[in-house]
This record gives structure tokens, C-alpha cells and sequence, in this order.
């Protein structure tokens, strides 16, 4: 075989390899969840965004303004959220039942002790729901943070882990705040969907009806 063509076929192998590799990275984390709700849920979010901002592709104005609003607690939260993406934090809050759930009871939450004295009343009384909160210390969340080449975003992560009471408001201003090329990464964008989004959508669904 010619030499120039043997070069041609290696260079084209190399890109089919790239690409798929980029393609099996950008939803790698959401092998972490069997059932397919992971999935299911980040492209429900992604919709739900790029359909009511109306940027076209412009990832980066969408979802800085989507945590801008967060932030300035201004998002129409009566707009936003699609039928599905709704239906989907329900499920969501069905299967907070263990320690490799997104979301997890506060009474199962590692470290526990430390988490009681910021919520003092954790025992739910009867016919009322028990606290959940983010598992940053679960599989899917760690994967995103071992996952990402930003700094930022380990930090913040990070940070979580320690003391997970921190307001969604004030956890959209300091992703907010990520630089373009980090921000862009399919990691920090799973983070929004899941830690703010449906973390949103996990308090406000019974208003849906």
C-alpha cells in the first residue's frame, strides 16, 4: 500500500476515534445511572433552556442568563419547565432513596450530625415530606468533578461536599463565573441542569398540578 495512502487512512481512523471518544466522554457520567433518567432528564433540560431563551446555539448567553435569573431569584418558573421536565423531577424525588441517588433524605446523608445543626427540625413529623438535598458526594456528581479539566468547577464541588447548605441562588453565581472555556464543558453543563435546575424543579412540581 502507498505510503500517502497508508497516512490518509491512519489520519481518518485517528479522527473517527476522536470524535467517538468526544461522543461516549460528553454523556460518560450517565452510565453512572442505569435506569436512562440521567439522560432523559439533561435532554429535557437542555430543550426546556434553548427553547424559552431563544439564542439559537449560543450555549454560553443561554445558560449564563438562564444563572443569571437564577441568581437575582427573577426566572419565570411558570414558563421554563416543560410538562416532561416536571414529570421527570418527580421521578427524581421517587427514587431518593439511597446513598447513590442524585438527590438523597437528609437523614441517610453522610456526616449527618453536621447537617442537623443547620436543619434542626430534619425529623419529619407525620405526612410530611422529609428534607432532600444534592448528593455531592455521590457516584454521578463525583464523576463529573474527576471528569472536568476546570479548576473552578472542582472547587466548587469541593466545597459542596463539605457543607451542602448553600442556597441554589448562590451556587448559580459562582458557576456563573466560570470562565468561557471551562464553562463550556459538558460537565459544568450536567452540574446546572441537575444541581440547580432540577433541584428547582424538585421544590416547585406540586404547583403544577
Amino acid at each position: 500500500m502507498p505510503l500517502k495512502i497508508r497516512c490518509r487512512i491512519i489520519i481518518a481512523i485517528l479522527i473517527i476515534s476522536t470524535n467517538s471518544t468526544y461522543a461516549q466522554s460528553s454523556y460518560y457520567c450517565h452510565n453512572v445511572d442505569e435506569s436512562g433518567i440521567v439522560k432523559k432528564a439533561y435532554d429535557s433540560f437542555q430543550n426546556d433552556l434553548f427553547s424559552y431563551y431563544k439564542f439559537g446555539n449560543d450555549s454560553i448567553k443561554t445558560y449564563r442568563t438562564f444563572l443569571a435569573e437564577v441568581a437575582s431569584l427573577s426566572i419565570d418558573l411558570r414558563k421554563l419547565p416543560s410538562s416532561n421536565s416536571i414529570q421527570l423531577a418527580r421521578e427524581f424525588k421517587k427514587i431518593a432513596n439511597n446513598k447513590t441517588s442524585l438527590w438523597i433524605k437528609l437523614s441517610e446523608y453522610e456526616n449527618h450530625e453536621a447537617y442537623k445543626k443547620s436543619y434542626p427540625s430534619s425529623t419529619p413529623k407525620k405526612n410530611e415530606e422529609e428534607i432532600l438535598i444534592f448528593n455531592y458526594r455521590g457516584g454521578f456528581i463525583q464523576c463529573l468533578k474527576n471528569s472536568s479539566d476546570s479548576d473552578d468547577f472542582q472547587e466548587i464541588v469541593d466545597a459542596l461536599e463539605l457543607d451542602g447548605n448553600v442556597s441554589t441562588s448562590l451556587i448559580a453565581q459562582k458557576i456563573y463565573y466560570i470562565p468561557d472555556k471551562e464553562f463550556c464543558s459538558v460537565e459544568v453543563k450536567n452540574f446546572i441542569a441537575f444541581d440547580i435546575y432540577y433541584s428547582i424543579l424538585m421544590v416547585i412540581e406540586k404547583a403544577f398540578g
